[in-house]
């Protein structure tokens, strides 16, 4: 192989697929926050859910449960398998606590997305 083939196709290639792995890893994370239905945490401007059993009553219909952090991030749980699967039936039990939660994160525009490796409830939430 030429060293201008190498240059102008392989090299190129190569740091592409490197970056595009690198993408996809996710970035280690613990998030502390409470878990609470998608919809109260837009339409309501929530800081914390109202209670638990409107977060699962929310949950059961359908809406999806992410965890709201003390800065107001929000953390989309996803599945990292294909194909995915959704994730309030993880979270369900946590509906309406604060958790700390840790796994990976992975940021696209201003959405940030969280693969759950562990999460339990925060001690000294109340």
């Amino acid at each position: 192989m030429s060293l201008r083939l190498f240059g102008k196709i392989v090299l190129p290639l190569s740091l592409c697929l490197i970056a595009f792995a690198a993408a996809t890893e996710g970035t280690p994370v613990t998030v502390k926050g409470y878990v609470l239905d998608s919809a109260c945490a837009f339409t309501k401007n929530l800081d914390k859910p109202i209670s638990a059993d409107c977060a699962r009553a929310c949950a059961k219909a359908g809406s999806p449960l992410v965890i709201l952090d003390d800065d107001g991030t929000v953390y989309w749980p996803i599945a990292d398998t294909t194909p995915a699967t959704g994730q309030n039936e993880k979270l369900m039990k946590f509906a309406g606590q604060k958790v700390t939660a840790k796994g990976k994160v992975f940021q696209r525009g201003g959405s940030r997305a969280l693969v759950i490796e562990s999460m339990e409830p925060l001690a000294s939430a109340k």
